[in-house]
């Protein structure tokens, strides 16, 4: 961890709001007629990274996509759009939830919720180390549950990587005691 002189005052949550859209063309395509999970997942990741430099103010990396889920199917002509909010931050890493909408392009109405994604980054400096991000601050009781969620997914993403680790180095009391044991 690189040593800063100073922590940044907290930020609003309202501050490194993103949205980016894009129209799907048939390059969009896989073989069923509907866009790829990849395109959307690029434009996802793409927003994300959008919102969590602009939060801390520099470069930062993706480190895990945490959740993605695919409510409905795109299609050619659809103009998605990737909507992005910093929903926890600790000392150098954070929390992105994306909201994936879509609609399309020769039709008014409102858009149809087509995906959702939490990603972690962390912030890093010039040579690639991780870096202090401000915390972030909750401004609408929205906010307080947004940051309250990514708490428990961040207590569970730890856990689980403690789990695999113990799992992996066969410490007693692990998954793989109920694997390889009972009657």
């Amino acid at each position: 961890m690189t040593h800063d002189a100073e922590v940044a005052p907290p930020v609003p949550m309202s501050a490194a709001r993103t949205t980016l859209s894009q129209i799907m063309t048939p390059l969009d395509v896989n073989l069923l007629g509907t866009v790829h999970g990849g395109v959307v997942m690029r434009l996802v990741d793409s927003v994300a990274g959008a919102v969590a430099g602009r939060h801390s103010g520099g470069p930062a990396v993706t480190v895990a996509m945490d959740e993605m889920v695919f409510l409905v199917p795109v299609r050619v002509g659809d103009l998605v759009h990737a909507h992005a909010q910093v929903n926890w931050a600790g000392r150098s890493s954070l929390e992105v939830g994306v909201r994936v909408t879509g609609e399309r392009w020769d039709q008014a109405g409102p858009a149809t919720h087509v995906a959702s994604a939490y990603l972690v980054f962390v912030a890093v400096d010039d040579r690639g180390r991780p870096r202090r991000v401000p915390a972030v601050l909750p401004e609408t009781e929205a906010d307080w549950q947004r940051q309250a969620e990514a708490e428990i997914r961040r207590q569970h993403r730890l856990a689980r990587r403690d789990e695999i680790r113990r799992l992996r180095d066969g410490a007693p009391g692990s998954a793989a005691d109920v694997v390889g044991g009972g009657a």
